[in-house]
């Protein structure tokens, strides 16, 4: 009973391994350029346009793993059913994460619709409701794994017989999360918003076994928060602080720092983006960026400063993302101003 318990723990944790130290979901340092992961509510959420497409890609332990931990997404959305003064819109979008993680190539693939509403409040103010359901997909190759009752007291031999049977190697379930945003933006130089989501609402089984008395095997619910900002200090500057903050079961993950854009060109179409952030108690993440006019590229380096730096030579991971966003029609005469601080509505 011993070793079976052993076996089933081992198996259970390997399931649930995923990119970051802290956090059980998949998600990437750059939370911000990931805004459908981070919160549904963020769907048609676009302050500089309407429309948006994206891609983010993550590799992590490289360092210390003959197989690192990569994980990718693409995700896109746009506002529709706008009211006829722009107070209310409908966001549609959908998301794709994929992740691939260890020698057991354990895989991870989910595939999201997203719908949010947003109503403007006052002339200052947007409140934001979203929703997102998809289709999630696990699946693991045993072959390359050993398990603890293949240790010989020296070594793993993968030649000795395991008493591991999983169920299957190949795993699908419903997924649906739900949040909430506001935003508050007074002036043209200043904007904050803040928002709340839920992930895994409805706590869908996540297993490679069968469902054993005392063992539940249902992902908990991830609940998320972040705030952030956009101050323009004049026409050549623009800081956004961020901070983000989950929790799923009894791991968390708090991150906070900021970004700062400078203005290369005259009409804002060449900008230079620097940033820093910190995952606390985990890595030191320097950000550089560019945009040049409606596409933004940024990379992220996590240098780790946990006491895994003595194996890693503190080389965590790295991470880049490719935002476009921009305007359908630009000429339809009602296309209000963008909602956060930008160099081109001064241009």
């Amino acid at each position: 009973m011993k070793t079976t318990a052993t076996i089933l723990l081992f198996l259970t944790g390997l399931l649930f391994i995923r990119p970051c130290t802290y956090a059980q979901d998949l998600h990437f340092s750059q939370f911000f350029n990931s805004p459908l992961l981070t919160n549904p509510a963020n769907t048609g959420f676009i302050p500089d346009g309407d429309y948006r497409l994206g891609i983010n890609y993550r590799n992590q332990w490289s360092s210390i793993m003959s197989v690192p931990y990569k994980t990718m997404s693409a995700f896109g959305d746009v506002q529709l059913f706008k009211n006829r003064d722009n107070t209310g819109w409908m966001g549609l979008g959908g998301v794709i994460l994929h992740d691939v993680a260890g020698s057991g190539q354990l895989t991870t693939t989910r595939i999201y619709g997203s719908v949010a509403y947003h109503q403007m409040i006052n002339l200052g103010s947007l409140l934001s409701l979203g929703f997102n359901a998809g289709w999630a997909n696990k699946q693991i190759n045993v072959s390359n794994l050993k398990f603890p009752d293949q240790f010989d007291g020296h070594f793993f031999d993968s030649h000795l017989p395991t008493g591991v049977v999983l169920a299957t190697n190949n795993i699908n379930y419903l997924d649906i999360q739900t949040g909430m945003n506001y935003a508050y933006f007074p002036t043209e130089k200043i904007y904050m918003n803040a928002g709340f989501s839920a992930m895994h609402i409805n706590r869908p089984r996540e297993s490679f076994f069968n469902p054993q008395p005392g063992i539940d095997n249902r992902i908990p619910v991830r609940y998320v928060g972040f705030l952030n900002g956009s101050f323009m200090i004049n026409d050549q500057w623009i800081v956004n602080p961020n901070v983000y903050y989950t929790n799923q079961a009894k791991s968390s993950e708090l991150v906070l720092g900021l970004n700062a854009h400078y203005n290369l060109s005259g009409n804002g179409d060449n900008v230079l983006i620097g940033g820093l952030y910190y995952r606390s108690g985990d890595a030191i993440i320097p950000l550089v960026g560019l945009g040049y006019k409606d596409i933004t590229f940024t990379f992220t380096y996590d240098a780790t400063i946990s006491t895994l730096k003595n194996f890693n030579n503190t080389r965590g991971a790295f991470e880049f993302s490719l935002v476009k966003q921009g305007v359908v029609d630009k000429y339809t005469g009602n296309r209000r101003q963008s909602m956060c601080p930008s160099f081109r509505n001064f241009y």
